[in-house]
């Protein structure tokens, strides 16, 4: 039908949220995400949780889809045991980012994991995560700024070819990574920062860091682009 793309951001899902005089569950995101779709071109619409056989027909109407940052990804969803320091687990929100995922994936439509996003596309595809890892959060509630290094020949290189300061809030990571994935770039300590699928599997890149946070979009209009593309 033409016009800007159509991007779903997946949302938090809060028990308790106050505005106003009520306190009720709510679906939330910062506001940060829309406006970075919007800014790069696209429009955005916010995909609260849901029942994940749902996900197949909501992909299916959307030109391109993010996964947004968020909770501690549930180690049950890769067989590990709960380390003490991992966060408390959101099932609703796994369960229904991991449809979004894998119908994405099937239908090839665009998909960009942001943080918690790029760690649920490697659990996704059979891969494992540092459960906790120093130096990655500059204190509670601030984030903080790290160079990234992008990997020759990969699809986030021919979009950062020089690489970038990124901002940075997380304290997961790719521990093993999924067979089918690449890893694209990578932090001074060696931590994968970025992910992508080989060209067979559409445009699909996971990156480690909050490109809401900044003021660098090539990401974002990265996905935009193939999300109008496609």
């Amino acid at each position: 039908m033409g016009g800007r793309p159509l991007i779903g951001v997946s949302t938090y899902l809060e028990a308790g949220a106050r505005w106003g005089v009520w306190e009720l569950e709510a679906a939330l995101l910062p506001a940060a995400y829309p406006r970075l779709v919007s800014r790069s071109g696209g429009l955005p619409v916010l995909l609260p949780p849901d029942d994940p056989a749902l996900a197949p027909e909501v992909v299916a109407r959307l030109d391109g889809v993010v996964v947004a940052g968020g909770p501690d990804v549930d180690p049950a969803r890769y067989g590990a045991e709960r380390d003490p320091r991992c966060g408390p687990p959101a099932p609703e929100r796994d369960a229904w980012e991991l449809a979004l995922i894998e119908a994405a994936l099937a239908a090839h439509v665009p998909l960009l994991g942001i943080c918690r996003g790029m760690q649920l596309l490697n659990v996704a595809l059979g891969g494992t995560l540092v459960q906790h890892l120093e130096g990655h959060t500059e204190a509670v509630g601030v984030f903080g700024a790290h160079p990234v290094h992008p990997v020759p020949g990969t699809l986030y290189a021919s979009i950062q070819p020089d690489g970038t300061s990124v901002p940075t809030y997380h304290h997961q990571a790719v521990a093993h990574l999924a067979p089918a994935l690449t890893p694209s770039a990578h932090a001074a300590d060696g931590t994968i920062e970025a992910v992508e699928l080989p060209s067979a599997g559409g445009w699909v890149l996971g990156v480690q860091w909050h490109p809401e946070m900044g003021t660098d979009d090539r990401v974002m209009r990265a996905l935009v682009a193939a999300a109008g593309a496609a």
